[in-house]
């Protein structure tokens, strides 16, 4: 039985919204937040029934039109042109963890009572969001200021029967499905789509996305790293506290303090070496991922920041008797931490090929490309490829977004973030480091079963174990496709278990 969150102005936090993504809850409106939509509202209508004052787009046309006045009987038809104008988007489809994180996004963001709109709305939301009906949305679209505005147009047009959607598995239209449902279709009203379509949540739900798999991966990063290191018959004097305690990075010190733990009675770690040092990709890795924790860290801030804030645009502060213009749409914030994430998360994946290349090189008592008979097997050769490749590919996607911006709406939107672009480049690289580190996985297990009778730790014997039920060790060359597909499914897997 699915349990139920309560949406209120209570802070959430990173445990909170990894529960709700992975228990699939169920949504309810807290009758604290129910209250505060509805004072809000209620101060809104009066303010239009008795003043004639011009409030952006409430009674004004949007963008460069802000200052043309609708009249009060064209209030409710400019909120359904402003959605419909604004479903620009193109490109691939938004995947559907993303758009439920979008939802929940929204929802969050309109409980606090600042956007004017009606509870029937929210409810609303809620109601998709509890029933898996999920808005087809596109990815390319938004300038990530005014608004995620093409994206939260299409998240916002089945609630009013248009568009498209996905329920269970299957794409249908909108207005079909709610009629089979019978569901009925909302009529917005004055400040309604404004507010669906100001906002971050486009933006923000990819970074949030990105987050949690960044602090998943982290992990995984320092999992393939201890392997490797056994593997490639390496010192522990690097990841010695003393070291660390004189350079006292927070995420350095957490780094070492993970690996040490990861070859903890390891009989490889502690025989003795006829080598004096290891590679950077191995000797260098508390500062190496030390640093991207740190941006990690960093960003983690960032984002809980946007998740728990009020992202659209005019706010309305009834205590106050103040409606307000301003730039909390503006996703300025979000675009430079995405760049900075992705940057954090594509040198996780650098240094790990480079450890992969270094096992396979023929090097250290282990044959070249880890198989018995090279020049009739190819070994593991071509993994590394790929993940250079992938490595590439990366370093491309870390061109920065947000030092760009283009002028929209006749120079009244003259500067923006870029940050859905940031976003959505970020989720790619998230997605291609999984991948980075899933070679080297395959590539240290296989490395280090040449070096039986000898053992690693008992924690990293139990891993390799673990993971030999899922992918079969190489002998003969044969298509391995399949068996780094299998090693991505298979970390996902360890860090719940193993490593956390």
């Amino acid at each position: 039985m699915k349990q139920t969150h309560y949406i209120s102005p209570a802070y959430l936090g990173v445990d909170t919204i990894r529960k709700l993504t992975e228990e699939n809850h169920l949504l309810s409106l807290s009758e604290e937040s129910a209250q505060r939509i509805k004072r809000c509202r209620t101060y809104l209508e009066n303010k239009l029934s008795n003043s004639d004052e011009l409030f952006y787009g409430i009674n004004t046309g949007f963008g460069a039109l802000c200052n043309i006045r609708i009249s009060k009987s064209e209030i409710e038809q400019l909120q359904l042109n402003l959605v419909q104008s604004h479903a620009c988007g193109m490109g691939d489809e938004v995947p559907l963890d993303i758009v439920r994180l979008m939802l929940f996004l929204k929802i969050q963001n309109l409980s606090y009572g600042y956007s004017g709109i009606r509870v029937e709305l929210v409810e609303k939301l809620i109601e998709f969001y509890n029933k898996g009906i999920y808005p087809v949305i596109y990815q390319l679209g938004s300038l990530g200021a005014s608004g995620d505005l093409a994206p939260l147009a299409h998240l916002s047009l089945p609630l009013i029967g248009l568009g498209e959607v996905w329920y269970f598995g299957k794409k249908r239209e909108t207005s079909e499905l709610l009629r089979e449902l019978q569901i009925q279709p909302l009529r917005f009203q004055s400040k309604e789509a404004l507010a669906l379509l100001n906002g971050t949540q486009f933006s923000t739900a990819y970074a949030l996305w990105c987050l949690l798999e960044a602090l998943r991966l982290y992990d995984a990063a320092n999992l393939c790293t201890a392997l490797s290191l056994d593997a490639f018959d390496c010192h522990e004097s690097p990841f010695d506290e003393k070291i660390h305690r004189i350079r006292p990075h927070t995420g350095q010190i957490k780094t070492a303090a993970k690996i040490r733990e990861g070859r903890k009675d390891s009989p490889i770690a502690a025989q003795s070496k006829t080598h004096v040092q290891d590679p950077y990709a191995f000797r260098c890795v508390p500062q190496v991922h030390g640093a991207s924790w740190d941006t990690i860290a960093h960003i983690q801030q960032i984002i809980l920041t946007e998740v728990n804030s009020v992202t659209d645009n005019p706010n309305i502060f009834e205590e106050e008797d103040a409606i307000l213009s301003g730039g909390n749409f503006h996703a300025q914030p979000i675009a430079l931490a995405m760049d900075y994430l992705a940057i954090a998360l594509a040198e996780l994946g650098s240094i790990s090929e480079r450890r992969t290349f270094q096992l396979i090189s023929g090097t250290r008592g282990l044959p070249p490309f880890l198989t018995e008979h090279p020049g009739m097997h190819s070994g593991l050769m071509i993994p590394q490829y790929t993940a250079a490749s992938i490595v590439s590919q990366n370093k491309q996607l870390c061109t920065p977004a947000s030092v760009d911006s283009i002028v929209s709406s006749n120079g009244q939107e003259d500067h923006v973030s870029m940050a859905a672009n940031a976003a959505t480049k970020c989720y790619k690289v998230v997605q291609n480091l999984e991948r980075i580190l899933a070679i080297e996985l395959m590539t240290a297990a296989l490395a280090l079963e040449f070096r039986q009778p000898l053992q690693s730790s008992p924690f990293l014997e139990k891993i390799v174990t673990n993971y030999r039920n899922h992918v079969q060790k190489l002998e003969d060359d044969r298509i391995l496709n399949t068996d780094m597909n299998e090693t991505v499914a298979f970390l996902k897997k360890t860090y719940q278990a193993d490593w956390t």
